[in-house]
Formats: structure tokens, sequence, C-alpha cells
């Protein structure tokens, strides 16, 4: 086996056993789908929060 066959294969043993990057898309996945459940949560009760936003409002007018 030649050196350039012995690196690569060391890179790629190093490269597979490495799982820093693992945590990172393991966050990005969860804080998407925390967004995804907000967006949904909005739109589903747009009603309400438009009520609970113009009753601020109009107590905060009222001061």
């Amino acid at each position: 086996m030649t050196m350039a066959k012995k690196a690569i294969g060391r890179m790629y043993i190093r490269m597979r056993d490495d799982e820093r990057g693992q945590a990172t898309t393991e966050y990005a996945i969860l804080v998407g789908v925390i967004v995804v459940i907000a967006i949904v949560a909005i739109i589903a009760f747009r009603g309400k929060i438009t009520e609970l936003w113009q009753a601020i409002t109009d107590g905060i007018n009222s001061l």
C-alpha cells in the first residue's frame, strides 16, 4: 500500500469517527421544527392574537 493510500485511509477514519458536526445538525433541525410549530400556531390563533394585541393597544392608549 502506498503512503498516499495510507494517508487517505487515516483521514477517512478520522472523518468517519468525528461527530462534532452532528450536534450542529441536530440543533438546526430542532430550531427548524420549532419555527414551523410557531408559524402554525400563529396562523391557527391569528384571531385571538389580533384581539389580544388590540386589547393591549387600547389599554396603553387609555393611559
